[in-house]
């Protein structure tokens, strides 16, 4: 993400922006999932945000919802790792245009074959990204996402997390870049925080919340 001149709102002000915002989109009714802090557990191990169910709503039930079509991408980490993902580029979320990226779960097997199977292959800075097949692209829209990363396009001040989701019940501190996590394990939401930049935010079901904390403690430290 690029850095930009920085926009600070109040909490009654982000707020009242988001709320208003979705009243005066044309045509589109108001609701009460465009919001992210309006965090649903179905169940005690899953998370529903966005009007999405993670771990169960796949990529093609995320295009009806945005009224956008995903851009599917498969990346191959320097350490090896595959990941399959479907990002949004503008997405209306309670009049904030915003971006959002879905993880999606994929098998191992799948991706190996998907990987195998790639046209092209470029670098980029965190390791390679694979150009997938017609055919693998409509299966990548099939499977379930397994996380969902808001990112909004204006800055927000800590206050609007604390009065929206209250204390973290974690802090971690990122060693190189300095970037804070806000851990939130029973909503299953990582807040990031800093470095000059806009905040992102990562939804996963509670469940699986130790594999998201487990690197982040690896590379940093717990702030007290």
């Amino acid at each position: 993400m690029t850095t930009e001149s920085k926009i600070y709102w109040g909490v009654g002000i982000l707020s009242l922006l988001f709320i208003v915002g979705s009243m005066l989109v044309p045509g589109e009714p108001k609701r009460s999932d465009d919001l992210p802090w309006h965090i649903e557990h179905p169940t005690p191990d899953t998370t529903r945000v966005f009007g999405l169910t993670l771990g169960e709503s796949v990529a093609n039930e995320a295009e009806l919802r945005f009224k956008e079509e995903a851009i599917p991408s498969l990346f191959k980490s320097p350490q090896g790792k595959l990941i399959a993902e479907v990002f949004f580029e503008q997405v209306n979320l309670a009049g904030l245009r915003s971006r959002v990226v879905l993880t999606i779960d994929v098998p191992e097997k799948e991706l190996q074959g998907m990987y195998e199977r790639g046209l092209r292959m470029a670098a980029t800075e965190s390791g390679k990204k694979i150009t997938m097949t017609p055919d693998d692209i409509a299966k990548l829209r099939t499977w379930p996402i397994s996380s969902l990363t808001y990112l909004p396009s204006l800055s927000v001040e800590e206050a609007v997390f604390l009065k929206r989701f209250g204390q973290p019940a974690q802090r971690i501190k990122e060693n190189k870049s300095g970037l804070i996590h806000w851990l939130y394990p029973k909503d299953g939401l990582d807040i990031t925080l800093g470095g000059g930049e806009k905040p992102l935010l990562q939804y996963v079901p509670p469940r699986n919340f130790d594999l998201l904390v487990q690197p982040l403690l690896a590379n940093g430290g717990v702030l007290k």
